[in-house]
């Protein structure tokens, strides 16, 4: 079901003027200047001088002639910089753009030209991706190219350009309806989508993540990159909250577990490559980890098993989100819940306030237990796509009451008690003799044998089936099972028309930077093993 979108649409929720950021950081300047904000190896920074960081760069982008609702851009690994940057945007009135740092220079030049950006702030280690493009950007206002930690021709020297401006609040006035960020959700190939969320989403977002634990004592560890949804899910509230950010510019599952220790990390968001990662450590026990209190994970669902071993072995609550990037479709897994409750293989059940329904291939809501595409509607939907009015339309579903919901692209059912299973991405799903095969059952029970550690089935043509599942195998250390032993083992355990054609060895699966497997990569690199039998 489908018609043109309203705002009025979308679920509403208040947006409070004493809850934005520039109240919210006056209110921290008087209360806590002498409380750590920002940790990052070794060098701290306290409140009252990273607000008047922020106050300099905010005063600063309104000096090059940034509007309100202009949009500022971001490349960089993760720093206290750019958590400052991020923050001196917001409340200059403008609207941030974190772009990938694992990015090539085409979808670069695109994003920047898809967002219209005035400013762009960049590292010295990104800055070679612009060689050939940005003097073509006539958008970005003079003066508006600004580096992180360098300078040159072209690009300034942050430190030096903030240093000339006052460390006095803008005054800026921030409207719930206004542009808070651009996220790209994809950019490896095609014209990159940026999705759009205001400050009253991401209000509702920080109060949301209050109400888990966060709060002005959490010592938050900043483990994933800046400019994804998934890391603004905890560095926004605990910015909000006037708690303390440990930064960690680059990922390492040990440098992880020390820094926890280190700084008694209270709150941590990890995805769930990190976390196979870490519990994988052999030194795993040696660290003192009970600060913790609560774990977050996102971004890819968390397989039962490593579920099972985080919430036995790593302290503090496991906390998972499924959602989307957009918005609208959102789970809370909380695992103390889901253990005693037997639903470790579950995401969990709708967010507080949020409503998910199952359709099928022809927009009808299906009954519990069947299987269909999620949608869903909450507080957290986004305004959708820059730019892109065609994919927002796409992304659209109405029920029968005329209320909008998000599709998910996603396959899954609800359980009678409402929690939710995953069964597929629509895109990755297999269809193969005119049937449904979804990789993600065939995956748990390849993730069974204890020799493999990590797996992806992906599609593979067929002339007979017109597709067939072909099984990406990473094994464990010292495993000696060969390929035919493995794919017999498992077909042995699946249905007939789900039968693995082909199983292959590999060293890793490649992964985004926030460890989702690309399985377009891996269609694309195993397509020449196409038409095998079963």
């Amino acid at each position: 079901m489908t018609k043109q979108a309203a705002s009025s649409d979308k679920v509403f929720v208040p947006f409070e003027v004493d809850m934005a950021l520039p109240s919210l950081l006056e209110s921290l300047r008087v209360q806590q200047p002498d409380k750590v904000a920002l940790l990052e190896d070794g060098r701290a920074r306290t409140w009252g001088e990273s607000i008047s960081r922020i106050y300099r760069m905010a005063n600063g982008l309104v000096a090059l002639g940034v509007q309100p609702g202009d949009r500022v851009a971001l490349l960089s690994r993760n720093s206290m910089a750019y958590s400052e940057m991020f923050a001196a945007i917001l409340v200059a009135g403008a609207c941030a753009v974190p772009l990938q740092s694992m990015i090539s220079e085409q979808s670069l030049d695109l994003m920047l030209r898809d967002s219209n950006a005035k400013v762009f702030v960049v590292s010295r280690d990104m800055a070679a991706l612009t060689a050939q493009f940005l003097t073509d950007h006539e958008q970005i206002l003079a003066g508006g190219l600004l580096g992180f930690d360098f300078e040159d021709e072209q690009f300034s020297a942050l430190e030096s350009w903030l240093a000339t401006h006052a460390d006095s609040a803008p005054g800026i006035a921030l409207s719930g309806d206004a542009e808070f960020n651009v996220i790209y959700s994809s950019g490896t190939t095609g014209i990159p989508k940026g999705i759009v969320h205001s400050h009253r989403t991401r209000q509702a977002l920080g109060t949301g993540l209050m109400n888990l634990g966060i709060t002005a004592d959490t010592v938050t560890l900043v483990a994933t990159p800046l400019y994804s949804n998934t890391t603004i899910t905890t560095w926004w509230p605990t910015l909000c909250a006037g708690g303390t950010m440990v930064i960690m510019p680059k990922f390492d599952a040990a440098g992880a577990l020390q820094l926890i220790q280190q700084h008694r990390v209270s709150a941590v968001m990890l995805v769930p490559v990190q976390y196979d990662r870490i519990m994988g450590l052999d030194s795993f026990g040696d660290y003192d980890l009970s600060s913790l209190q609560v774990k977050f994970s996102t971004s890819a669902p968390l397989r039962a098993a490593l579920k099972s071993d985080v919430i036995d072995n790593f302290p503090g609550e496991l906390v998972e989100f499924y959602g989307l990037t957009e918005g609208g479709v959102g789970t809370l897994f909380i695992g103390s819940i889901a253990r005693q409750q037997s639903k470790l293989g579950s995401v969990g059940p709708a967010l507080p306030g949020a409503v998910l329904k199952i359709i099928d291939e022809q927009g009808r809501a299906l009954p519990v237990g069947e299987i269909g595409e999620i949608v869903g509607r909450s507080g957290s939907m986004s305004d959708g796509y820059l730019n892109r009015e065609e994919a927002n339309t796409e992304m659209h579903w109405y029920d029968t009451d005329g209320l909008l919901y998000y599709r998910s692209g996603d396959v899954g059912y609800l359980d009678e008690d409402g929690w939710l299973y995953l069964s597929d991405r629509r895109k990755d799903m297999i269809i193969s003799g005119g049937f449904n095969v979804y990789a993600t059952d065939l995956e748990l029970v390849l993730l069974e044998h204890p020799e493999i550690h990590e797996v992806a089935v992906v599609a593979l043509p067929s002339n007979a089936w017109g597709e067939t599942p072909l099984a990406i195998v990473v094994r464990e250390p010292g495993a000696t099972s060969d390929e035919t032993t493995l794919k017999e083992w498992a077909n042995g355990k699946l249905g007939k028309l789900q039968r693995i054609s082909q199983l292959v060895f590999a060293d890793d699966l490649p992964k985004s930077s926030i460890g989702k497997v690309l399985k377009r990569e891996l269609r694309q690199a195993y397509a020449y093993l196409g038409d095998a039998e079963r």
